[in-house]
């Protein structure tokens, strides 16, 4: 089995984090990819997010009618700080004879160096690098390219301005927004 593994803040998940993700399956060639909600970035500490369990409510009504997507709350049941070593090893047990690509931002690639046992990281998964923007940072991994100009920050910001946020995330995350309040 080929799997992809996406990790990340998902404050909020958007359209753009799912055309990847499907971008993915299809060039990849992959059976699912698995979304995976942190609980508290290692590069984002700075940074607060809306709660964990709505972050992962989003993520569950993103993708509820996408068979090829699932989502694992692995790193929200741990706590504490996730490192992507511990849900790979993780994966590894759980889908042993499977081949596991971990899906990653282009922009994350400046602090790659800096994961937690990046090179261990690197032999029990293979990197694909999303690059939605029309920077080119030179890396060995396998990319998918898609000009996507939609990302998590500008819809914060957007809401926080009362500007609307519609077809940027799915209707079921904006209603979990609305009624949460978030982001204002």
């Amino acid at each position: 089995m080929r799997i992809g593994i996406y990790g990340g803040t998902f404050d909020p998940i958007h359209v753009g984090h799912l055309i990847l993700a499907r971008d993915a399956i299809e060039y990849l060639e992959l059976n699912r990819v698995i979304f995976i909600p942190n609980t508290i970035s290692p590069h984002k500490q700075h940074r607060t997010t809306a709660p964990a369990n709505v972050r992962a409510e989003m993520v569950a009504a993103a993708i509820e009618h996408e068979p090829d997507f699932e989502m694992d709350d692995s790193e929200l049941k741990r706590g504490g700080t996730s490192y992507t070593i511990d849900t790979v090893l993780l994966l590894k047990e759980r889908f042993p004879d499977s081949d596991l690509f971990l899906l990653i931002g282009e922009d994350n690639l400046r602090e790659l160096h800096t994961w937690r046992r990046i090179e261990e990281l690197k032999l029990l998964s293979q990197f694909v690098v999303l690059n939605r923007s029309e920077e080119k940072t030179p890396h060995p991994f396998i990319t998918l390219q898609r000009r996507i100009d939609i990302s998590a920050t500008e819809i914060r910001e957007r809401i926080a301005r009362g500007a609307s946020i519609r077809y940027l995330v799915p209707d079921k995350v904006l209603a979990i927004i609305e009624r949460e309040k978030l982001y204002q």
